[in-house]
């Protein structure tokens, strides 16, 4: 996991079928949730971090989505999501997903800021993103023991 302008995006494909498709013949709002979770869990998988949280009994928990829809998309497209941390506060963290065109990236789907925190499952408590979590997610750990680019930025 990194953040920050230097972070390149994790990157998923998907191809849309018909099963993804409403009324109109594009693909449902709902469908873009589904997309959206499928990148993440591969970009978790992709580093690990699910197995070291799991063996921790931690786990990743969605509290807020805010997306908005760009273009439809249609049957046969195959569409890239991008998935990247954006920010780490004290308790929960950012992720900025886009959705493109996957021959034309700079054709946008959709995008979403993604606000998640680690929970204790057994307990379903947020945790603090101290340094020790930092580094089990293979952030640098900050002074004050959070990270945030808008901290940074001076936001």
């Amino acid at each position: 996991m990194s953040t920050g302008p230097e972070a390149s995006p994790h990157c998923s494909r998907i191809k849309v079928r018909g099963y993804h498709l409403d009324l109109y013949g594009h693909v449902n709002n709902a469908r873009y949730l589904e997309f959206l979770e499928e990148a993440r869990w591969a970009w978790f998988e992709s580093g690990g971090e699910l197995d070291r949280l799991a063996q921790r009994g931690l786990g990743f928990a969605i509290v807020r989505i805010d997306i908005s829809y760009r273009r439809p998309a249609f049957m046969g497209e195959e569409l890239e999501i991008r998935t990247a941390l954006a920010r780490i506060g004290r308790a929960s963290g950012t992720l900025r997903q886009e959705v493109v065109l996957a021959p034309e990236p700079a054709v946008r789907i959709a995008g979403a800021d993604v606000t998640f925190c680690i929970t204790d499952i057994a307990g379903g408590r947020a945790l603090a993103f101290d340094a020790g979590l930092l580094t089990l997610l293979g952030l640098p750990p900050a002074a004050d023991g959070r990270r945030s680019d808008a901290d940074d930025a001076g936001a």
